[in-house]
């Protein structure tokens, strides 16, 4: 057997990316994305097994994307600031391919599942790695009871609800951590 092309993997990706943002996850098959490519549809189906498996490399490109580049758009130095900041950027991220995305999501469930948990724990760490940073933190709050890593994913958790219901402010979630953690 064939080892499998990375480019021309990338390739099938990036024009799957372009019809879901053009045309909407409806319009996305197989036989459209090897028109799409310039390549028979035999060859998309030695990368993916079927339009679920694809949606979901598609996904998780997405969110390493948005992620690494969620990560090099901080610039504040509070890690409440910073939530905000990250907060805006992963709302305007959704508006479009991430919303669709996450949504097509529900029909892999179990892999969907394990694909959104995924991104999660990353969301988590880097606001782990954030909330380190952060040297104006009291350090006397942290015990074997409330740790860094349980705030984390409490925050985490509340970022994704948060998206979840398009909340247009977080200024009260902010105002929590703030009176929290300062």
């Amino acid at each position: 057997m064939k080892q499998k092309d990375e480019t021309m993997r990338d390739i099938l990706l990036t024009n799957a990316r372009m019809i879901t943002d053009t045309r909407g996850i409806d319009e996305l098959s197989i036989r459209f994305i090897a028109k799409k490519s310039g390549v028979a549809v035999g060859t998309v189906y030695n990368y993916f097994s079927n339009k679920e498996e694809l949606l979901l490399a598609l996904t998780e490109k997405y969110w390493k994307e948005i992620l690494l580049e969620m990560e090099s758009v901080i610039i504040l130095d509070s890690f409440y600031k910073q939530l905000k900041e990250m907060y805006d950027f992963l709302k305007k991220s959704m508006e479009h391919s991430g919303r669709i995305l996450m949504q097509s999501l529900k029909n892999t469930h179990i892999d969907g599942k394990r694909q959104m948990e995924s991104m999660e724990q990353s969301l988590e760490k880097i606001i782990r790695q954030q909330l380190e940073q952060d040297k104006k933190i009291r350090l006397d709050i942290w015990n074997i009871s409330f740790t860094k890593e349980q705030y984390a994913h409490f925050i985490m958790m509340n970022f994704i609800a948060h998206l979840r219901t398009k909340a247009p402010d977080i200024s009260f979630f902010i105002e929590i951590v703030k009176r929290t953690l300062y």
